[in-house]
């Protein structure tokens, strides 16, 4: 797997060199765009606005425009050569619990790995973050962008994720009027989590829509006739709490035959 980045974690005097992997991977299906008449495949060019010539990519270069129609070219080694090494690295400002932070500041999430050498820092950083519960809150440039990183212990390594800014964030949702809940609604709710209550196992999930597709995808490369998904069954169940019963009942029958 290659490397994402190269950088060190500041840790007070402590300096600890990392290399950060991508976490995720896409696997997605993806569909190519094509001509309705004749099926061919559509195609996108970079044209120059000023002589109409299509651009390699290696005649492209990066440019601000700081007045109308006027550009200063930045070049990426320009922007690399700006950087002190203070802002290449990943200095930790301070720490906060492990579940203070809410989901939606996290945008991209990485696994780090000690480069040679930083074993021992690493390892320690790890150890103890995970003994507090605690996340490192760091900021290193990524880019051209000044970026916060959280530094996440596991049992088993170290994660970071780059993270929004407070004013990146959308507001979220307004709060709403409350209805009262009878407190039999709410035993029977608790009743309907506990029952549903088991480990998180991530290997246990699968994109079943995606193999849906595949199937699909099959049967139109094979002449086959697509089929029409049937209709849902109908839900006759006409109370809340009827619902939450009904659905503690069919837990707990799945979790016996489970």
């Amino acid at each position: 797997m290659a490397v994402s980045h190269r950088t060190v974690i500041s840790f007070g005097l402590v300096a600890i060199p990392v290399a950060m992997y991508t976490a995720v991977q896409d696997n997605d299906i993806h569909f190519n765009q094509l001509h309705k008449e004749d099926q061919s495949r559509i195609r996108y060019k970079k044209i120059c606005a000023h002589c109409g010539k299509e651009m390699a990519v290696e005649d492209i270069v990066r440019g601000y425009e700081f007045d109308k129609d006027h550009f200063v070219v930045i070049s990426d080694d320009e922007i690399e050569k700006s950087k002190t090494e203070k802002e290449k690295s990943i200095q930790i400002l301070h720490f906060a619990n492990l579940n203070q932070i809410s989901p939606v500041y996290y945008e991209k999430t990485y696994q780090a790995v000690p480069e040679p050498g930083g074993e021992k820092a690493f390892e320690l950083l790890r150890a103890a973050l995970m003994s507090e519960q605690k996340i490192a809150v760091g900021k290193t440039v990524l880019g051209t962008k000044d970026t916060l990183m959280a530094i996440i212990p596991r049992k088993n390594g170290v994660l970071i994720s780059a993270m929004f800014y407070s004013d990146d964030i959308k507001q979220l949702q307004k709060s709403y009027e409350k209805p009262e809940i009878a407190q039999q609604e709410l035993t029977m709710a608790k009743a309907l989590i506990n029952s549903m209550d088991t480990p998180f196992d991530p290997s246990r999930y699968r994109d079943e829509y995606q193999q849906k597709l595949k199937d699909l995808i099959e049967a139109k490369i094979a002449g086959k006739e697509v089929s029409v998904a049937g209709p849902e069954k109908e839900n006759n169940v006409i109370s809340l709490m009827d619902a939450l019963k009904a659905s503690v009942e069919r837990a707990q029958t799945e979790k016996k035959g489970a």
